[in-house]
């Protein structure tokens, strides 16, 4: 699917084919809109191949006067289990004329754009556009990690309460979750990095200070998500070892437990035999009172030693 976007009076409109500084958002083409594509605005098949492919890494790379920014978006989806959070590459084409967006998938950061929902955007001004394309990613990772610390706390809290599979496996997703966003963030670094130096595209002194601040939003992100990493870890080997602990004082009860109520099988076994001068063996009731007595003596040295 193809859409144009131009701005108008400030705001930006939706048109019907391309013009000279407008926007192309593209979002999951067929091969008839690829080729159409390549054809019209001379670009790289590898470009749009590697922007398609949802393992594509975030790097930048230039080809005759085209330019190919593929940068890693923070993507959240609700489903059955909870939020799932994952990154999914967004790749920009930036030729002489257009900028270029292209996605497997719908984005919601492209969707805001095309939507309107962020301001002052200007599709002629090509690398500001980019830049603010790349503020609202950073810009995005820093709310999800906002989130999933609240999440993490909340399952660390019902994880205090009742221990359950299902708290634990949440917290692991969390876990992927970070890991994901950590990687990512990196490599949108690198990127980030590769671009200041002004060899890819042209940097107005505008644009400078634009991606300077995106680079603090950037490395902002990724502090923050190496803290609740660790963080997070530190709680699940906390909860693993309590979670030990608790099955090792389960043992420990049913062990004594077993030791207790093996003693009138012991007796019974005694008194059961033909085996001549046990004591009292003439009473009925002696078996009886001697192993509900021996079960107090041992229950009683088993309490006293933390056993039971």
């Amino acid at each position: 699917m193809l859409n144009y976007y131009t701005t108008v009076n400030g705001r930006l409109r939706r048109v019907d084919e391309a013009q000279e500084g407008c926007w192309i958002d593209v979002v999951n083409p067929d091969e008839r809109e690829i080729n159409s594509l390549i054809h019209d605005y001379a670009l790289e098949p590898d470009f749009l191949r590697a922007a398609l492919d949802e393992e594509e890494s975030s790097r930048i790379e230039t080809e005759d006067e085209n330019t190919l920014i593929i940068i890693d978006s923070p993507v959240a989806e609700k489903g059955d289990s909870g939020v799932t959070y994952y990154t999914m590459p967004i790749g920009i084409l930036v030729t002489p004329q257009h900028v270029i967006t292209v996605s497997l998938r719908e984005n919601a950061i492209i969707s805001e754009f095309a939507e309107g929902v962020v301001k002052g955007v200007q599709t002629d001004l090509k690398t500001q556009f980019v830049l603010h394309i790349m503020l609202r990613v950073a810009t995005r990772y820093l709310q999800f990690l906002k989130q999933i610390d609240k999440l993490s706390s909340l399952l660390e809290k019902q994880l205090r309460k009742s221990m359950k599979n299902k708290e634990l496996i949440q917290l692991l997703d969390v876990q992927k979750s970070l890991v994901y966003f950590s990687t990512s963030l990196k490599a949108d670094e690198t990127t980030l990095e590769k671009l200041m130096r002004g060899r890819y595209i042209k940097l107005y002194e505008d644009d400078q200070d634009l991606l300077e601040d995106v680079l603090i939003e950037i490395k902002q992100a990724i502090e923050m998500s190496s803290i609740y990493l660790n963080i997070l870890s530190g709680t699940m080997d906390a909860f693993a070892s309590v979670i030990s602990n608790n099955l090792n004082i389960v043992m420990k009860v049913l062990a004594s437990v077993t030791i207790v109520i093996s003693i009138p099988n012991i007796i019974a076994g005694f008194y059961g035999m033909n085996v001549q001068g046990l004591p009292l063996s003439q009473f009925f009731w002696f078996p009886i009172a001697l192993s509900v007595g021996l079960m107090g003596v041992v229950g009683l040295i088993l309490h006293k030693k933390g056993m039971m």
